[in-house]
């Protein structure tokens, strides 16, 4: 070896005892945090939690009547003045004495004198009503001196007397206080119109302003600190690098804080250093009443969140590790009275741990109630398997089945973003479950408060073009759920009868056709368009520069350096994919992801160098495309739903030109479609 290279070589040594020593630091940190991760129940921790807690609604403050909507009173509110406050006509027409209308008819009507002025709204009258006089008077008009009764001018006639002054004719008869508001009619002065612990809405705020009342004491806001923690996280709008991920925790808490009733104090992301951490919650303690913190709850060399809680105050960390599933590494602790939560950093699991756990306590702190949880009763329509000795909340989409709503679990997993804000619901499956059978008719807590059932429901496969004609019926007015559950789960969900259409592109391996081998009984084909698959390749990979793919596969099954990214099997695209590779297994075959854009994402990202994918999704991720073979989207169709209105108009908007032509330029052949 030479001697330039000597140094190079002590510093890589160097590189790799420090990792060494640091995954030693780290295992001893996770033993000695085995202390703290005591698994308990959710009841056991939300009675920890709340016995520690402070639950009475905070002091009083003031605010300006236009920002106290949504609020919570902190008093009682007394009436300063009479509404209205002073009597005032209800109707158009002439403020008359009672007594000069006594007998008043169409043949016999009585005839009173008019006085000179007109009372319009916000002006006082100047003149008295005497005994044979009237005055005009508009609706709101103050009543005159005198006057105790309005009569419309529907029945009067204007005329002239004997002088040839005005006068009217009453040809009806009024009794005393006909049309007549009277002062405190309608709030009286001293009274109470408003008691503590009501929530502000626009009703509310128009019987203050009613009162003339500018601002009012309500409940103070709990202050709540948001932090996100993690060294892969970016701030949304910023550039993501590879292993990065936009900090969504942050932002999902921000706003489930508002709707809780609190006033979220965002901190930001804080990258994976303890002393960074500790400080960053100090100064959150110090300014607020509550603290949340999402990731670093996991029982890893990475959970230093639990560590900084240790060393805050008393009486500390209550729990950590909740029989819970999404949620089991929730931490809940109080420092010196305050709150503080520490959730898991995948969102679903943050935000249902933040439902449960955080939000009551919010919402108490606020001066708001409890929450009342609605829920129905669905069908589960497929096997839900559980983990033994963990309460498992499943999220569900509700759809509208034959025998009436089923629960369809949304199977994306902690991790996915989307899971909580797709869902209509959860259900429950109990710690001593080992799963929830198939056909189990089960409570599904609803969440949110408009739930409602769509008027289409598509199941299968998913494509952008897809959204599309989705877009066009939501323009319409018709609601459709789409739940992406891969060509074969449409074909089940079909024939339960738990979707409308259902979304296909799988190749019969005996014909070569696709999805005609799909139909039954029952179930009619529709179809859609055509999709370009191809292989798909970096356009700097200079391996397969100026090739097609006959020659590019060639060249990647020679190559056994050239990365591979499959597809999951029971996918039309796998059947492809086999069929080309003729028993091969290339390096990266059991890489399996189950979409052509995790395909484009993992060559696009270097983690695979070639793959097949459609058109429209290499070029959405940049990638050189190379044609293979056009596939068949088609729709598989519940015939018994047909004559549906929504079901009608889906399939009216497959033939609408302009639609046609959107799908077009994605790439896609609708020629024929």
């Amino acid at each position: 070896m030479s001697p330039a290279r000597e140094p190079t070589k002590h510093r890589a040594q160097t590189r790799r005892s420090d990792t060494v020593c640091d995954l030693r630091a780290a295992i001893r940190r996770a033993a000695r945090q085995e202390q703290f991760l005591e698994v308990v129940s959710a009841e056991e921790a939300r009675a920890r939690f709340t016995r520690a807690l402070d639950l009475s609604p905070l002091p009083a403050t003031t605010v300006a009547l236009a920002a106290a909507l949504g609020r919570v009173l902190a008093e009682d509110v007394a009436a300063p003045i009479d509404v209205p406050s002073f009597d005032r006509a209800n109707v158009d027409g002439f403020a008359v004495r009672a007594a000069d209308t006594v007998g008043a008819t169409d043949t016999a009507p009585r005839r009173l004198r008019l006085n000179g002025e007109v009372i319009v709204c916000g002006h006082a009258p100047a003149i008295t009503v005497d005994a044979g006089a009237a005055t005009t008077i508009a609706t709101g008009g103050m009543i005159p001196r005198g006057a105790d009764a309005v009569v419309m001018i529907e029945h009067t006639e204007l005329i002239e007397d004997e002088d040839g002054a005005p006068a009217i004719e009453v040809r009806r008869g009024a009794g005393a206080g006909q049309y007549i508001s009277y002062a405190g009619s309608d709030i009286a002065r001293g009274e109470t119109v408003l008691r503590r612990k009501t929530r502000i809405s626009s009703r509310e705020i128009g019987m203050l302003a009613a009162c003339g009342v500018a601002e009012v004491a309500v409940v103070r806001k709990p202050k709540v600190a948001v932090l996100s923690t993690g060294d892969e996280l970016v701030a949304p709008g910023g550039t993501l690098a590879p292993a990065r991920v936009y900090d969504s925790n942050g932002a999902i808490l921000v706003a489930a804080i508002t709707e809780a009733g609190g006033e979220p104090v965002s901190f930001g992301a804080l990258p994976d250093e303890e002393s960074a951490i500790e400080a960053a919650m100090r100064a959150a303690l110090a300014q607020c009443d509550m603290v949340v913190l999402s990731g670093g709850t996991s029982k890893g060399a990475g959970d230093l969140s639990h560590r900084v809680a240790t060393k805050l105050g008393a009486p500390g960390i209550l729990v950590h590790g909740v029989a819970l599933k999404p949620g089991k590494p929730l931490l809940l602790a109080v420092i010196e009275g305050k709150p503080l939560a520490v959730l898991p950093g995948f969102p679903t699991s943050a935000i249902f741990t933040f439902h449960a756990f955080v939000a009551p306590v919010i919402r108490a702190r606020a001066g708001l109630p409890g929450e009342t949880a609605r829920s129905i009763e669905a069908e589960v329509p497929v096997r839900i398997p559980s983990e033994l000795g963990r309460k498992e909340f499943v999220l569900v989409a509700l759809v509208p089945a034959e025998s009436g709503p089923a629960a369809f679990p949304l199977a994306k997993g902690s991790g996915a973003v989307t899971s909580f804000s797709q869902a209509d619901g959860f259900l429950e499956v109990d710690a001593l479950a080992s799963s929830l059978d198939a056909g189990t008719r089960a409570p599904v807590t609803l969440i949110g408060p408009d739930v409602a059932l769509s008027d289409l429901v598509i199941m299968g496969s998913h494509d952008v073009a897809l959204d599309i004609v989705l877009g066009t019926l939501a323009e319409r007015g018709i609601a459709a759920r789409s739940i992406a559950v891969g060509s074969l789960g449409g074909v089940a969900a079909v024939e339960r009868g738990e979707c409308d259409l259902a979304p296909v592109h799988l190749i019969d391996p005996a014909t070569g056709v696709y999805n005609a081998h799909l139909i039954r009984p029952g179930v009619a084909l529709v179809k859609g368009w055509r999709r370009m698959q191809g292989l798909v390749h970096r356009p700097q990979d200079a391996r397969f520069a100026g090739m097609d793919a006959t020659q590019a596969l060639r060249v990647a099954l020679a190559d056994k350096t050239c990365l591979m990214v499959n597809r999951n099997a029971g996918s039309g695209t796998r059947v492809l994919i086999d069929r080309l590779l003729a028993g091969a297994r290339p390096s990266g075959y059991s890489n399996q992801p189950r979409s052509h854009n995790a395909v484009a994402a993992a060559v696009a990202q270097g983690r695979a160098d070639w793959g097949v994918a459609i058109a429209p999704v290499a070029k959405l991720y940049g990638l050189s495309f190379l044609p293979i073979a056009p596939e068949d989207y088609d729709f598989l169709l519940r015939e018994s739903r047909r004559e549906r209105a929504a079901v009608q108009a889906f399939l009216a908007l497959l033939r609408d030109p302009a639609v046609r032509e959107k799908i077009r330029a994605l790439g896609n052949d609708v020629a024929g479609g």
